[in-house]
């Protein structure tokens, strides 16, 4: 009953971070393109939440636990798995958006290289 309330506040409040913050690579991504930039952002967002909610619940075990003491230590195991393995996949999405990024500045560089040589 603790620990689920925890990871999914815990993958809210990152993804709504991650992606408020994202919305500025996307639009460089898609060329100011923003309907686009945006759809994609929001699919990232429902990947993000369908990928970590579904890693909480797996990982979730159910056992008897004799004090609170074996309680807040099984907890913190836990949510702090989950927390570390969070991290993880926030810098993958940022490194995600950084290739994009790169990706789509090469692309413009020889388009610009071709309308200078004309």
């Amino acid at each position: 009953m603790i620990y689920l309330p925890v990871v999914i506040a815990l993958t809210v409040l990152v993804s709504q971070f991650l992606f408020k913050n994202s919305k500025t690579f996307m639009i460089d991504i898609f060329h100011q393109k923003e309907d686009i930039a945006m759809a994609t952002n929001s699919l990232f967002k429902i990947g993000f939440y369908l990928l970590n909610i579904g890693f909480a619940l797996c990982i979730i075990e159910f056992f008897q636990i004799e004090t609170v003491e074996r309680l807040v230590v099984a907890l913190s195991k836990k949510i702090g798995g989950f927390s570390i393995y969070l991290g993880v996949i926030m810098l993958l999405n940022l490194l995600l958006f950084l290739k994009g990024r790169k990706h789509a500045i090469n692309k413009i560089k020889p388009i610009q290289n071709e309308n200078t040589d004309l």
